[in-house]
């Protein structure tokens, strides 16, 4: 039998793995407990109102469907990992390899207020799109319902001001001042609140000084309110209250602070604060040389939790399983971009940075060209069209029932 290569995950790290393992004398599994890959950069967007799932996410089948040493793509759920036996338990069914690369990701962290989930959800799957969807959405239907109580609906506050806050605090904005335009009768949606807490003293800690006061800038004058240097202290039915003592009243919380690592992560090993497994220089995990981590999941210095990192890892660890070859992952650092808004970016590519609408459409054209299959590209790039001239979002549909 040819080798068995199991691949856990079928986000970019497992996806460019499978790939990159194209033509390569193995036998390939992949399990991933949904049945799409999902480019997860967008999601925002699909949160917003401006895209819908199926444009963002592409069946996992379809991937790979012309490529022929993946022999299974395995829907279901890893529940356990056994690296002395070398196996995994998915259901009732244990699977063999002979190498395992474990990418899973990450989701939210309430940092160990757990309570705060139902008030202020977060953003890591579609299931958490279309609920904060339609909360947004839902929030402005209120307003309309009790116009007394409009303040409170038409305030909502974003919690962390890295880029996915950064960019839900530009889209709600955009939503509220354009998007509902005259629709509504009983208030005006243009004067909605957008507040956006970040614990440092600026937006986009990671990013260079420059780039955060520009983006900062950016929101402030499409009216997002950015306070800097306090974290929520609790959070309520009725708003937040920040360290500082300040008190918020407002109808929406999302939250975009906080990630931590899937649970998978600690039937490896040891892992770090935020659950990611320690691994080897080359990606594997101490004494099991067959089994490898990347994305999110792995605790590499100097790596950020995202997409370019995440693709390079796993094409790194089909490097090592494909020639045998132990060279430590080395990340090539190809730049950082973040939307704010329409025709309002950040970006630092190569030592370049700017913002604005240049870098709004650099922003545009690697998502564009990063999304899987024909049909995604062009659809998102029609919506996107339509967008901008229009200010229109056609996927402003209310789904499920309210939670809070």
């Amino acid at each position: 039998m040819r080798p068995q290569v199991v691949i856990v995950g079928g986000g970019f790290a497992g996806l460019n793995a499978a790939r990159a393992l194209r033509g390569a004398d193995v036998e390939i599994t992949v399990v991933d407990k949904r049945n799409f890959h999902l480019f997860q950069p967008l999601l925002y967007q699909v949160a917003m109102a401006a895209l819908n799932p199926s444009d963002i996410a592409y069946p996992i089948r379809s991937v790979f469907k012309r490529q022929d040493n993946v022999t299974r793509v395995l829907l279901g759920e890893v529940t356990e990992i056994d690296l002395d036996g070398r196996n995994i338990q998915v259901a009732d069914e244990e699977i063999a390899y002979d190498f395992l690369i474990v990418a899973t990701g990450a989701t939210h962290s309430y940092f160990g207020r757990e309570e705060w989930e139902p008030l202020a959800p977060g953003l890591k799957t579609v299931e958490d799109a279309l609920a904060m969807r339609a909360r947004v959405l839902r929030a402005f239907e209120r307003a309309e319902a009790r116009p007394e109580e409009s303040d409170k609906w038409l305030t909502f506050v974003v919690v962390g001001a890295g880029p996915t806050g950064v960019e839900l605090a530009g889209a709600l904005i955009e939503i509220a001042v354009h998007a509902m335009g005259e629709e509504f009768d009983r208030v005006d949606p243009a004067k909605a609140r957008v507040v956006l807490v970040e614990g440092a003293d600026r937006v986009l800690p990671p990013y260079p000084r420059s780039l955060s006061t520009s983006a900062q800038r950016q929101l402030e004058e499409l009216g997002v309110e950015v306070v800097t240097g306090t974290v929520v202290s609790s959070i309520d039915g009725d708003g937040v209250t920040l360290e500082s003592g300040r008190r918020i009243v407002a109808g929406t919380v999302l939250w975009a602070a906080g990630v931590r690592a899937s649970p998978l992560g600690r039937m490896l090993g040891d892992v770090d604060r935020s659950g990611r497994a320690l691994v080897e220089p080359d990606l594997s995990v101490a004494g099991h040389p067959e089994v490898f981590v990347a994305g999110d999941l792995a605790a590499v210095e100097g790596v950020p939790g995202v997409a370019p990192a995440a693709m390079q890892m796993g094409r790194h660890a089909a490097r090592v399983i494909r020639t045998g070859e132990r060279r430590p992952f080395h990340y090539r650092d190809k730049g950082s971009l973040a939307t704010i808004g329409r025709a309002r970016a950040v970006a630092d590519i190569k030592g370049f940075r700017y913002g604005g609408f240049a870098a709004w459409l650099s922003w545009l054209g690697i998502h564009i060209f990063y999304l899987i299959g024909f049909r995604n590209r062009f659809f998102v790039l029609a919506g996107w069209a339509w967008h901008y001239l229009t200010f229109r979002r056609g996927a402003r549909i209310i789904t499920g029932v309210p939670k809070t």
